[in-house]
C-alpha cells in the first residue's frame, strides 16, 4: 500500500493489519514510551486547504509519537490565496524534503491527483476531499466500534449502524457506508430527503426518513454536523424544526438499547444533531474517537512508511524519546 486515498482502494485484510496495528501502537505507547523511533528522519507535511482542528492536530500527534517531522501548511496566508496551482504547491512542499504528504482540499479527487499525476513521488495520505471521503475518520470509527460496541471483534455482521443528519454534504458518510458494510455491519442512512443524496441507494445500505424508527434497533448510532458553511440555500425549515425530527436529544435517548453507542465526527453542533445530554452521557464515545484517532492515524503512517506489525513491539524497546 503506497497512498491511502479511499476505504474503497481497501482490501478487508488491508483493513484489519490497519485495525491490529493501531491496536498494538496503542498499547505500546500507553507505556513509559510514549514515542517510537520508527519514523525518525521522515518529514511528514500536512496540507490543508481547509480549515480543520481535530483532523490536524490527530496527524500531526500520530506523526510525532512516530518521531517524524512534521511541517503544517494551511492555504490561508500562503501562495495559494495568490492563485498559485495544487501542482505548484506541493511540488514547493516536495522541494523541502516531505516523505509524505497529508492532504485534505475542498475539491473530491484532489488527493487522488496528487497521488496519480507523477508531479511528485511523495507518499499522499487523504484527510478529506470534498464529500468524497475521509478514509482515516472511517478507520478510527471503525476502531471505535470493535473496542466499545463488539469486543474487540472486526466481525460486525449483526452489528446495526444508523449514520444520521447531513448525508448530502458529509465524505464521513460516504467513507463509514464504504468500510462498515465491508465488514459486515448493516448500515442505515438517516436524513430528511433534502440531505440524502441523489444514488445514495447504491452506497450499499438502507435508506430511512424517520430517526424514530430506527433509533431502537441501533447499536450504533452516529451523528454528523450539520454543514451550514456548504449550504446555499435552506435544507429545512428551521433549527428547531429540525433538532426535533433528527436531533439525538435527551427525549430520544431512552429508545436506545441500553448497550448501544453514540458517536461524531466532530466538531458538534449541541442543540442542533445533538444534545448536551447525549453528548456528554455514558454511551457517547466522541472523546474515545478523538483518542482513537491519534492510534490509528500513527497506523496509516507506520504502516504507508515502511512498517510492519511484527516489529512493532520490538521497536518500542529501542530508547524512543519520552
Amino acid at each position: 500500500m503506497r497512498h491511502l486515498l479511499s476505504i474503497d482502494d481497501l482490501s478487508l485484510d488491508q483493513v484489519h493489519v490497519l485495525l491490529d496495528t493501531a491496536k498494538e501502537l496503542a498499547h505500546v505507547t500507553s507505556g513509559p514510551n510514549k514515542k517510537l523511533p520508527t519514523l525518525r528522519g521522515k518529514t511528514i507535511v500536512n496540507l490543508f486547504f481547509e480549515d480543520s482542528t481535530r483532523t490536524r492536530l490527530s496527524f500531526e500527534a500520530a506523526a510525532k509519537k512516530l518521531s517524524a517531522d512534521v511541517i503544517n501548511f494551511t492555504a490561508k496566508g500562503s501562495s495559494v490565496s495568490k492563485g498559485e496551482s495544487l501542482k505548484d504547491t506541493a511540488q514547493t512542499i516536495e522541494a523541502l524534503g516531505a516523505d509524505l504528504m497529508v492532504v485534505r482540499h475542498h475539491a473530491s479527487g484532489a488527493p487522488r491527483i496528487l497521488a496519480n499525476s507523477g508531479w511528485i513521488q511523495s507518499q499522499i495520505v487523504n484527510a478529506g476531499d470534498g464529500t468524497a471521503g475521509h478514509p482515516s475518520q472511517a478507520l478510527l470509527d471503525a476502531f471505535t466500534i470493535a473496542k466499545r460496541a463488539h469486543s474487540g471483534s472486526y466481525d460486525f455482521n449483526g452489528l446495526n449502524v444508523a449514520i444520521v443528519g447531513d448525508i448530502l454534504h458529509s465524505r464521513v458518510a460516504r467513507s463509514n457506508v464504504s468500510l462498515l458494510t465491508k465488514m459486515g455491519a448493516s448500515v442505515t442512512l438517516v436524513a430528511p430527503a433534502t440531505l440524502m443524496p441523489l444514488g445514495a441507494e447504491s452506497w450499499g445500505a438502507r435508506i430511512s426518513y424517520s430517526l424514530d424508527e430506527v433509533i431502537s434497533d441501533s447499536d450504533v448510532v452516529m451523528m454528523l454536523r450539520v454543514q451550514s458553511e456548504r449550504m446555499k440555500n435552506s435544507f429545512f425549515p428551521s433549527e428547531r424544526e429540525y433538532a426535533r425530527d433528527y436531533g439525538l436529544g435527551t427525549s430520544r435517548l431512552p429508545q436506545m438499547k441500553p448497550e448501544a453507542i453514540i458517536m461524531h465526527p466532530g466538531p458538534m453542533n449541541r442543540g442542533l444533531e445533538i444534545s448536551g445530554a447525549a453528548a456528554d452521557s455514558a454511551a457517547s464515545v466522541v472523546l474515545d474517537q478523538v483518542r482513537n484517532g491519534v492510534h490509528m492515524r500513527m497506523s496509516i503512517l507506520y504502516t504507508l512508511l515502511g512498517g510492519s506489525l511484527a516489529s512493532v513491539s520490538t521497536q518500542s524497546g529501542e530508547g524512543g524519546a519520552k
